[in-house]
């Protein structure tokens, strides 16, 4: 099976990794929370063959608007550059696939850091498939609407103990985890997934 650069810069986290038959050849993970334009292309070039693959595949969020956009570019400037195949995958996906590599088979919310306050939640299935919509909520609604036992994420611990009940599983996506996810999710759809309405919009347009 040919190789798959996996590229994932959406969070405070930024990792990549080279993948070839669902095993990982090499990859790094780093906690940069700033800087994901600056370190992203150096971490892809100490990759071998400076991360060269005929698919990548990258992050869509939501997360950080920054480093979603970073990574989004990096990806789409070298697919051009090598005509790579290039596929998506949803951020929080990739984090209930991560808990489940360590728990096993079970539902898995995800809680991560959102914008203005919120945080960004969904709802995981025993077999990695979405059972809720993504949602940007603040922190009260964002307990309630998190039903499973399990739950990972950079919010994990403070929804979990807002709760008051469930096993609380820190964690930020790493792209060598990339083999964990379910096939459907992964797709030729790379739109950024940005999980809420831009703070910024031109003069005269409306709020989506």
């Amino acid at each position: 099976m040919a190789a798959t650069l996996v590229i994932d810069s959406a969070t405070e986290a930024c990792s990549v990794a080279l993948l070839r038959s669902g095993q990982v050849i090499a990859g790094s993970w780093h906690m940069l929370g700033r800087g994901h334009a600056e370190q992203l292309v150096p971490l892809i070039a100490a990759l071998p063959d400076r991360g060269r693959a005929p698919r990548i595949a990258v992050a869509r969020g939501p997360g950080s608007f920054t480093g979603l956009r970073v990574g989004l570019a990096a990806a789409r400037a070298l697919a051009l550059a090598w005509q790579a195949e290039l596929v998506g995958y949803p951020t929080l996906a990739l984090l209930a696939a991560q808990a489940r590599a360590t728990h096993g088979a079970v539902p898995v919310g995800v809680a991560i850091t959102g914008g203005h306050g919120e945080w960004f939640v969904q709802s995981f299935a025993a077999d990695g498939l979405p059972v809720s919509d993504l949602a940007a909520l603040p922190p009260a609604a964002a307990a309630a609407a998190l039903g499973c036992a399990l739950v990972t994420g950079s919010q994990a611990e403070a929804l979990v103990s807002l709760r008051g009940h469930g096993t609380a599983l820190p964690a930020w996506p790493d792209a060598r985890a990339f083999a964990q996810l379910p096939e459907a999710l992964v797709t030729a759809e790379t739109a950024p997934l940005y999980g809420r309405a831009p703070d910024a919009r031109l003069p005269g347009t409306v709020a989506a």
